[in-house]
């Protein structure tokens, strides 16, 4: 369930906006409030939050200072800020800090609903994202980015990597489908990727392996199976060394929406 956090020192606009918001969500969002900048801070030092709404003006710490504040943290909700004044200088800090709307008060319902929509959505599209940046292994990103400044062969032998992920392929099996001498295959293969042939092979695997992991429920056996390990030990081995977690442990991490949020 999804967090949403009031920030208002207004009594009436706080609950005003509470009331609204629960009973267009029909209890799918979790709706809290804060009386204040300072409140809302030590509140979501202990609550993951997905969305913030704040007003602008409030004693202690406004709603931009505070958002100012957040700025740092590893991981920001999606903020739409309300105010009383349809101030340029605002409006425009409030742009630099990310925010998706400005809304004036007196708030009108169908705005504040469809702010509340398209932020959530927002919010689901920074999630889709982060789940995909783990999936991605920074090297081979490189090596895709520069695949077509490379030879002929070494683009041949990619793309039969590539078809043949979850056969037991080898060095000198590659360099035999392309009529070439294992041994200088390999010096190419390094030269253009800048990975060894085993690594590239490595992290092809564990890359596909991730997807799995992450878009199925397949069992780790069979996800060893499909990526062309004959044991899952041997793959759960592979997998750890390289990402530092086991392929069980790093599914429950892509898979948890609160990983991207705490």
């Amino acid at each position: 369930m999804k967090t949403l956090l009031i920030v208002d020192d207004e009594p009436r606009t706080r609950q005003g906006v509470k009331k609204t918001l629960e009973a267009w969500s029909a209890g799918r969002l979790r709706i809290e409030t804060a009386a204040s900048g300072v409140e809302a801070l030590e509140w979501m030092e202990e609550n993951p939050t997905h969305l913030i709404i704040t007003d602008v003006r409030m004693p202690e710490l406004g709603g931009l200072q505070m958002l100012e504040r957040m700025s740092q943290a590893p991981t920001k909700p999606v903020v739409i800020v309300i105010s009383g004044h349809a101030e340029f200088e605002y409006a425009h800090k409030a742009l630099q800090l990310g925010v998706v709307e400005y809304l004036l008060k007196p708030l009108d319902k169908t705005k504040l609903i469809h702010s509340v929509e398209k932020a959530l959505e927002l919010e689901e599209d920074r999630l889709r994202i982060g789940r995909m940046e783990k999936l991605l292994d920074p090297k081979l990103l490189e090596a895709g980015q520069v695949e077509a400044k490379y030879g002929q062969h070494v683009r041949d032998a990619i793309a039969y990597i590539e078809g043949h992920l979850q056969d037991p392929i080898g060095m000198k099996q590659v360099a035999d489908h392309l009529h070439m001498n294992a041994s200088y295959f390999s010096v190419l293969f390094k030269e253009q990727t800048g990975m060894t042939f085993s690594d590239y092979l490595t992290r092809k695997r564990l890359q596909r392996a991730k997807e799995l992991l992450a878009q199925t429920r397949m069992p780790i056996w069979e996800v060893a199976e499909k990526i062309g390990y004959q044991t899952a030990k041997y793959f759960i081995k592979v997998f750890k060394d390289s990402e530092s977690v086991s392929p069980t442990q790093y599914r429950q991490q892509v898979s948890d929406p609160e990983e991207t949020i705490k």
